[in-house]
């Protein structure tokens, strides 16, 4: 990626003010109508959307090129920070808020509950993103192809959105049942742990690419650096993760009305009506 100064990162900065607007006109309409979303969850929303800025419309978007390190974190900001930060300010329901038609259409289209199948779609669709990318070939393709890094960047995101849904649960669709996300979260760390293992103890340069530039020691230090890095973040995140889900499973159990508690204590917003009639 260019300075922030070169047209396709004033793109993304537009693109990212845009749907940044959407977002906070879409709450307006909610609180007319309605009780509104917390103000946790809109915050959790712009920083995700400002998260996504950082990693392609920043300086920070230049890093890769000449740092592994900088690459990872692109990555995580891509995959495991923005993604849940986007996805816990409900932003299908606010962005709907004003279309009651669409709501409704959009409650008969989706099932009453996210099916496994679904979920374990979401899971490959992270996990495989993370381990096809990392492969020595196809990482330096997307390092020397303006773009193939596009597509590389895009894939991130939205994969990341695609495996944080189960777990954040934002409508439309309900949840899984808890002890299934606490199992997802643990799966999805074993390729992180491998990958980031492989990185930090392996003796060998594994992309080559950062040769051109810098002596081996300097790229076999920030090889290790990069794995430690994503080795440290994601096991955090899902750790977290996984602890919520896990005091929500202990304290309120799996049955519907127990979630829709759950989501009042937490403040979560609630699943519209539309579904309950449509069910009862």
């Amino acid at each position: 990626m260019p300075d922030p100064h070169h047209p396709s990162a004033i793109g993304i900065g537009l693109a990212v003010a845009a749907v940044a607007a959407v977002y906070v006109l879409g709450l307006r309409r909610l609180g007319a109508r309605s009780h509104g979303l917390p103000a946790w969850r809109c915050a959790a929303f712009l920083l995700g959307v400002a998260t996504i800025w950082a990693a392609l419309g920043s300086t920070l978007a230049s890093c890769d090129a000449g740092s592994l390190t900088g690459h990872m974190v692109q990555h995580l900001l891509l995959m495991t920070i923005a993604p849940p930060l986007v996805l816990l300010g409900e932003p299908a329901r606010v962005m709907v808020s004003g279309m009651p038609r669409l709501l409704q259409a959009i409650e008969r289209r989706f099932p009453s509950r996210t099916s496994l199948r679904a979920a374990v779609a979401c899971w490959l669709a992270g996990s495989g993103t993370l381990v096809l990318w990392h492969v020595p070939s196809v990482f330096a393709l997307a390092l020397r192809s303006p773009a193939w890094h596009a597509i590389e960047q895009l894939s991130f995101l939205v994969t990341g959105l695609f495996f944080w849904w189960p777990v954040i649960e934002p409508w439309p669709g309900w949840p899984l049942p808890s002890w299934s996300i606490v199992l997802y979260l643990f799966l999805a760390t074993l390729p992180c742990d491998i990958l980031s293992a492989f990185l930090v103890f392996s003796d060998r340069i594994v992309y080559s690419v950062y040769l051109s530039g810098e002596s081996s020691a300097a790229v076999l230090a920030d090889q290790q650096c990069a794995g430690a890095l994503m080795w440290t973040l994601v096991t955090l995140v899902y750790l977290v993760a996984g602890a919520l889900v896990s005091a929500r499973l202990l304290t309120f159990g799996n049955s519907p009305d127990q979630h829709t508690m759950a989501s009042c204590a937490t403040g979560a917003a609630p699943r519209p009506s539309v579904r309950t009639a449509r069910v009862a």
